[in-house]
């Protein structure tokens, strides 16, 4: 008898569920749907949600007359050079994980303390360094500012304070470097936090719009979400255009996002254990 409200109980909840989840979801679906919808339907009163006559017109016209194409090889570059910087946020965390040496407290809380620094009030100073050094409007320059990260040094060296001890005195007594212990047992034993920084690291990337837009004088430098800016502004009486660029933002995005799923939450939960 006790079990009957019980049961009750998780399938009102899982319905409850169920329906968040295809309320939060229906934006996507009207994007993707509206995407591949002639422009005819997608500007008809009342509006529906599936297409009529479906078509893949408008993505063809974003890399063909309006190049996408080179957006999103931009961005590719970017996020790119952003895994250059996830493998040294990784050496990082490794270092104040692991050795013990003078100032590392002070040098770790210094760290720390540029995740209350607003990017907004190092923008210009970084701007005039690397006009100084003539990378401004180059993918190399667009990236560099955020090659390393505060939070993500954090992460690596809470999760890597949890690898046994014993494993890496081990490695070292059989003659192994300190180089081959990071690539060969850290970096293995390190895949959840791998797969969070990974999404983040895409996504960074990604979705850069603010600092590409400063930095990025030539058009051809532009990344992807500058590019669906520049498109908005343009032309602004075609929303299947228009959602086939954001489609192409967005969707990515959550491939990435369902690939590393599994790996996400364990990768925070075991971050947070020291």
């Amino acid at each position: 008898m006790s079990t009957r409200p019980g049961r009750a109980s998780r399938i009102t909840t899982n319905v409850a569920l169920l329906l968040g989840a295809l309320l939060t979801s229906l934006p996507f679906f009207w994007m993707i749907f509206s995407s591949v919808k002639p422009r005819k339907e997608s500007v008809a009163h009342p509006p529906s949600l599936l297409p009529k006559h479906p078509t893949l017109e408008f993505f063809g016209q974003l890399f063909t007359q309006l190049n996408f194409g080179q957006y999103l090889a931009n961005t590719l570059v970017v996020v790119a050079i952003g895994f250059v910087g996830m493998f040294l946020m990784a050496m990082a965390g490794y270092a104040f994980a692991k050795f013990r040496f003078k100032g590392r407290g002070v040098m770790f809380a210094t760290v720390l303390a540029t995740m209350m620094i607003p990017a907004q009030v190092t923008m210009i100073p970084t701007y005039l360094i690397l006009n100084s050094v003539g990378l401004t409007n180059t993918l190399l320059g667009i990236a560099l500012p955020t090659l390393v990260g505060a939070f993500s040094i954090f992460l690596f060296r809470q999760f890597m304070t949890t690898i046994p001890d014993e494993v890496l005195e081990a490695a070292r007594i059989d003659g192994a470097g300190e180089l081959r212990i990071f690539v060969s047992i850290v970096l293995p034993m390190s895949k959840p936090i791998l797969a969070v920084q990974t999404v983040l690291t895409f996504i960074a990337g990604w979705n850069s719009f603010l600092w590409p837009l400063v930095v990025a004088g030539d058009q051809s430098r532009y990344t992807l979400s500058v590019g669906l800016a520049l498109l908005n502004q343009q032309i602004s009486t075609n929303p299947s255009l228009q959602m086939a660029g954001a489609a192409v933002m967005v969707v990515p995005i959550l491939i990435v996002f369902i690939v590393f799923q599994r790996h996400i939450v364990q990768g925070f939960t075991l971050s947070g254990l020291k």
